[in-house]
Order: structure tokens, then sequence, then C-alpha cells
């Protein structure tokens, strides 16, 4: 006799039960639901229900996605000049309450590397508190900064004093072009950078989100590319994903966003377009509870990098179903 089972034809010699043509079938009945001749038929009947000619049985059983293999991760450090790192999310130490708020803050971002301003002691009260006090460099690593230089001569300047107060050579260059848009000059910010790649510092450096800025200073030999998402201070996340994504694929040296970001989103978005990492200080210091914002920056970091690393789905105009259509009843 001549039975059908999820569509193909099965030859019986003789009637039998469901529980038997499931154990004839090598199917487990507890893990199934049973049709036969469109009509369910409970677990606790499978023993009682006979199949013979001409029924037709379907079997069915939930199902996941697919089965291909997936490639092994592995460790993600963040290399910058043979220097290794865990955390992407590099904070500024401007801006705060006090330096017991600044450091709460960067111990809730589990950040690394924190920037630092050169500036002047202030010699009328040396016995103020400085930075050190509330951070350790032994720590942290200290990133000088050349906030504030609108030359390449002020940078240099800048970032040769601060190599002498700590023995920093680890650097983040910025050369601003003007006091409103805080956007960088690229002709000094170039100048600038030569100058100190020759006497052997290890520039990471901000600049604007061109890609063929951006290949001109890691040809000078800068250790990271810093371009910006949005203006300094701004909180208008990233305003050129494209452009920011061209800098990605064409370097060879870590691209860090650097400015332009305002909450947790803006960060799982440079993420996620492939950054190394993304350097913040207004976002966390003017957020209302600017702790809470830095555990906030770290977590967004952190899924933004992980989502990049996994590889997104591909974009399609029309739906394309979740389940699998083989095997439909």
């Amino acid at each position: 006799m001549l039975i059908s089972v999820n569509g193909e034809e099965r030859h019986l010699a003789a009637p039998l039960t469901l529980d038997v043509l499931l154990a004839q079938l090598g199917i487990d009945a507890r893990k199934v639901a049973l049709e036969r001749n469109l009509e369910i038929v409970p677990r606790s009947a499978y023993g009682a229900t006979m199949v013979g000619e001409g029924d037709r049985v379907e079997i069915v059983h939930f199902i996941g996605g697919g089965n291909e293999p997936r490639p092994e991760l592995g460790a993600d450090i963040l290399t910058i000049a043979g220097r290794k790192f865990t955390s992407r999310l590099i904070v500024g130490t401007g801006k705060y309450r006090d330096f017991a708020e600044t450091r709460a803050a960067i111990e809730a971002a589990g950040a690394e590397i924190v920037t630092v301003s050169v500036r002047r002691v202030n010699i009328s009260d040396p016995g103020q508190p400085m930075l050190a006090d509330f951070l350790d460099p032994a720590r942290y690593t200290y990133l000088p900064n050349t906030a504030g230089c609108y030359t390449a001569e002020e940078a240099v300047r800048t970032l040769r004093l601060a190599r002498e107060a700590g023995g920093w050579d680890l650097v983040k260059l910025e050369v601003l072009g003007d006091a409103k848009t805080l956007y960088p000059d690229m002709p000094e910010t170039l100048r600038a950078a030569r100058m100190l790649v020759d006497d052997g510092f290890k520039v990471m450096v901000y600049c604007s989100d061109d890609p063929l800025a951006a290949l001109r200073l890691e040809e000078i030999g800068c250790v990271a590319i810093m371009p910006l998402g949005a203006p300094i201070g701004s909180g208008l996340g990233i305003q050129n994903p494209v452009n920011i994504r061209l800098i990605v694929e064409g370097a060879k040296v870590p691209v860090i966003v650097d400015a332009g970001v305002g909450t947790a989103s803006d960060a799982a978005i440079a993420m996620e377009l492939g950054c190394d990492g993304v350097l913040m200080n207004t976002a966390i210091a003017e957020a209302k509870a600017p702790v809470l914002m830095a555990r906030a920056m770290a977590l967004a970091v952190e899924s933004g990098r992980l989502a990049y690393r996994a590889g997104r789905m591909k974009r399609r105009l029309y739906a394309d179903p979740s389940s699998p259509l083989a095997g439909l009843i």
C-alpha cells in the first residue's frame, strides 16, 4: 500500500500505527506534531491511530536558522603605535564639575586613555590639586593634546613641553582653523604632523572627514587618524558616515572618531562604521548625570564594535522571510 509522508511517497507492507511509523523513521515522537489527512492527531493517540492506503501524513517540528559555519572572532585588542588597549573609548578630562567627578566618569567609562591639555601652573596658588592627584599616570595613558592651538608652531611647542613634563611621546595633534567652528586647519595640521613625526613623536591626529587628507597624514607617519564626526562640542553625531567609512576602508592605522558625539547611539554608529575607537569629552561631561552617561558610552562602544565584527545583514529593498521555506506543510 502507498502513503504520503511529508510529500514523499512511501510503500507499506501492511497498515501500521503512527507510533510505529515514527519509530521506523527514527523520529522521536516527543519532538514532533502529526497530521493525518489534514487532521491533527494528539500525541496520546499515536499508538491507536492507524495509517493505511492513500493516507497523507505530515510530521512537523520547530526549526531555527541555518547551520552555516561562522568564523571565530578571537581577541579584540586596540593597538596604537605598538601599545595595546582593551577599551576603545578615549575620554577627555575637561568640563567636569571637579576632579572627583572627572575620575568617577572615567572609571565608569572604563577608559584606558585620557586626553590632557597643557596649561600654565597657577603660580599664585601652587598648592591647588592637579589632575595627576586624581588620575594616576601609571594607571592611565595620558594623551597630551594641543587644544587651542592655531598654528603648527604652537602645537609643536605645546607637545614638546608635554614630553618634557611627563615623558609622553604618544600625543594628540589638533590645529584649529577658527574659534567659531573649531574645524581643523588641514594645511597647518599636515605641517605640524611632519614636524612632530620628524621629532620622534607618535602622532594621533584630529582632522577633517576627508579621505584624501587622512591618507596624507598616514603617509607622513601618524599612528592614528581621528576624523571629526561633527564640530567639537556640538553633539550632532556622525554627519558624514560615507566619508568616515571611506577613511576606515583606506586606513592601515587605527581610525578614531573625535568630536561631535552627543549620545550613546552616536558612539555605536561610529563603531558600526568600522572605526577602531571613539574619543569624547563634552557628551559625558555636559550630561545631566556624567557618570551614568560614561557607562552608557562604554556599552555603546562595545556593542557597536561587536555589531561591526559580527557583520550586519545586507540591506534589501523587499522583505525576506526569516524562517526557511523548505519543509513547509
